[in-house]
């Protein structure tokens, strides 16, 4: 889907002279404009190189007079409009920059790449113009924005005010704008005029919340009508219960006109004059109506240069939008910090890895009686607990086993139930229900992820052997599973042991192939399970990769098995003995009961979705970092190792001797 935008000099790498420190000290910067074609040079440019500056920033004046005497162009470089979780002066990298050769895009005095872009470009190719209305419905769900760390958790005031959007003082944006303290006073009395009655709520800035810049109003500004929001509740959120949006310059205007409001706007920002804001000043020059999607598919897709972390390369929209679902997804957990108990031992150092970015998690022995902190339990010790996160294994976890002490690509974290216990709700099902319809671009994602998928022969854990040769006939496969685990504990009726699979497998299908693969932790001498199979079973396919079976296979018969889920990947029928977290949605013939609440009917990308998207939290083993299901499939593709530490080697090394003792680190 990306293409590299064109090199200005088409295809050579331009010098680009410097005089600001930060281009040379932030390491993210330089790389997008090396990745983007420009050198990063110091001294005096010649007639074919550049002068970078950053925007219209204090230090921007030394680049433009050099350029000036010297006579080279300018480049103006930014932040994208989706930068980072935090501001850039908390320290963090940004996801994307603005490189633009005409001006800066918030500055009405020159014409900027993006308003020749808004003014000029056809903006009406299809493809385009779906995939920015898809990205719109992916920042509304996923609540991102220019910084997007805000705790969902907060709720945001009674819907029916006034939105009225402060900026930092100094601020190149409302420099731009003629911006001061009494415009932004104006801007707020005639808020109160033009809505008599309304409360109105006025929005600081998160450097101002953060306390690096000051905003323009103050306490004097306040009365009964007029109140300041303290906290950092979601954009989205304000704008969803807003009636009316006031702002200067600000992006939160943008993102109003995203989520449907036409704002009032006091300066002249690269969103205002195109039919789409209400303009307190408006620029004669610009007199083109656009819809909201052109105007996004041109701010958002065409403009910027953004970035990925985990291949160290340019990219598209959509690729920065699952990154930053990932690490907001992470920090929206974990920023509180976690205690944490029922966790082995040999898991909280990958426990601490994947939870503790933001603060470390705490191991306690039990759940904490005054709770200052989320906690999380391992789903198998949870047993009756109250207000817990279960934590378990994810559905594309490794290459090696748990058992084995190999740490996971994947966890998952559930604060209702747990996705394999049947007997109480759990996200996952609220996860399944909410995609029986899927977006255009949701429906894409998950496609490619099957996809990949099947051409990289995936599964949960990547171990064994290609299958064997199979006899010719209607195959059935039946996977054996770990007889004391929890799924079946909780989620079957009757069916509770792999020798009664296996024969009511055959009895259903008495001329079939019967095909039974050992689970491989049975197999390893770890888990309870083993039986005599050869009386019932025409193969047995020991040590072999279940991904290599399911293209042989016509159907799969199952307690609860996840090896279910990955045959209706492929394609192949499932039966369930069971009730497992991908039966009773229409998609498996279920022959156990199944909870009465999946009512809905998802497609299988839904499913999909649902289960290896929305669900679990991925780690990427090469960056240290959380990351979208598709980096984690990438990764264990190419057998990316995953650190684990001395201790689980070490453990690792003594299973076999002390296999029926495996209790004790498991």
């Amino acid at each position: 889907m990306f293409s590299e935008p064109e090199n200005p000099a088409g295809g050579a790498r331009l010098r680009l002279f410097v005089y600001n420190g930060g281009f040379l000290t932030q390491q993210r910067v330089r790389r997008i404009l090396s990745l983007a074609g420009y050198d990063i040079r110091l001294g005096l440019p010649r007639p074919d190189d550049l002068v970078g500056v950053w925007g219209n920033s204090p230090t921007a004046h030394r680049g433009l007079a050099i350029a000036h005497k010297r006579d080279v162009p300018v480049l103006r470089v930014e932040d994208a409009f989706l930068r980072s979780l935090h501001p850039g002066r908390s320290g963090e990298a940004p996801l994307g920059l603005l490189l633009d050769r005409s001006g800066p895009h918030f500055d009405p005095a020159t014409r900027s790449d993006l308003e020749t872009l808004l003014a000029t470009h056809p903006l009406d190719d299809t493809a385009l113009l779906n995939r920015a209305r898809g990205a719109i419905e992916r920042l509304r769900e996923l609540h991102l924005s220019k910084y997007s760390a805000f705790d969902l958790t907060i709720a945001p005031p009674d819907p029916g005010y006034v939105l009225v959007i402060d900026q930092t003082q100094g601020d190149a944006a409302v420099t731009a704008s003629k911006g001061d303290i009494a415009r932004f006073r104006e801007m707020l009395v005639i808020a109160q005029e033009e809505n008599p009655g309304a409360r109105i709520l006025i929005k600081r800035h998160p450097e101002t919340m953060a306390g690096h810049r000051a905003g323009h109003f103050s306490d004097q500004d306040l009365s009964d009508r007029v109140s300041v929001l303290e906290q950092p509740v979601s954009p989205w959120s304000l704008l969803e219960g807003a009636v009316g949006v006031y702002t200067l310059s600000s992006q939160m205007g943008f993102e109003a006109i995203l989520a449907g409001h036409k704002p009032r706007v006091f300066g002249q920002p690269f969103y205002a004059g195109w039919g789409l804001t209400r303009d307190e000043d408006p620029l004669p020059r610009r007199q083109r109506n656009l819809t909201r999607a052109q105007l996004f598919a041109a701010a958002m897709i065409l403009y910027p240069r953004w970035y990925d972390p985990y291949h160290d390369q340019l990219c598209d929209l959509e690729t920065v939008l699952s990154t930053l679902e990932a690490q907001t997804r992470a920090w929206r957990q974990d920023h509180k910090g976690w205690t944490a108990s029922g966790m082995r031992v040999w898991k909280r150092r990958h426990l601490q890895r994947m939870f503790g970015q933001s603060r470390k998690v705490r191991f306690v022995a039990g759940p904490p009686e005054n709770a200052r902190h989320p906690h999380m339990v391992w789903a198998s010790r949870a047993a009756e607990m109250q207000d817990v996160t279960r934590v378990e294994d994810g559905f594309l976890r490794s290459r090696g086993l748990g058992a084995e002490l190999v740490p996971p690509l994947s966890l998952v974290t559930d604060d209702l139930g747990i996705y394999y216990d049947p007997t109480q709700p759990s996200r996952l099902e609220d996860w399944i229900t909410a995609r029986e319809t899927l977006r255009p671009d949701q429906k894409l994602r998950a496609d490619r992820l099957i996809e990949r998928l099947l051409s990289d022969g995936l599964s949960k854990y990547n171990t064994g052997s290609a299958a064997p040769a199979l006899p010719s006939g209607h195959r059935v496969l039946v996977p054996g599973q770990v007889e004391d685990d929890a799924s079946i504990r909780l989620g079957t009726s009757h069916t509770r042991t792999n020798l009664t699979l296996l024969r009511a497998a055959r009895q259903a299908n008495p001329d079939a192939v019967l095909i039974y693969k050992p689970h491989p932790d049975v197999e390893a001498g770890l888990r309870d399970g083993k039986i005599d199979a050869e009386e019932w079973a025409d193969v047995i396919a020991h040590d072999t990769d279940p991904a290599t079976l399911l293209t042989q296979v016509d159907e799969v018969w199952t307690m609860t098995s996840l090896l279910g889920f990955e045959a209706l990947l492929r394609g192949v029928r499932v039966t369930t003995l069971g009730a497992p977290f991908y039966s009773g949605w229409g998609l498996t013939t279920d022959l156990d009961a199944v909870p009465a609440r999946r009512g809905a009917r998802p497609s299988l990308a839904g499913l999909v979705h649902a289960t290896l998207i929305d669900y679990p939290r991925y780690f990427d083993p090469v960056t240290g970092q959380p990351c979208p299901v598709e980096i984690a499939v990438e990764r264990l593709a190419r057998a990316d190792p995953t650190p684990t530490g001395p201790l689980n080697r070490i453990l690792s090394k003594l299973q076999g001797a002390l296999a029926t003792h495996a209790h004790w680190w498991r």
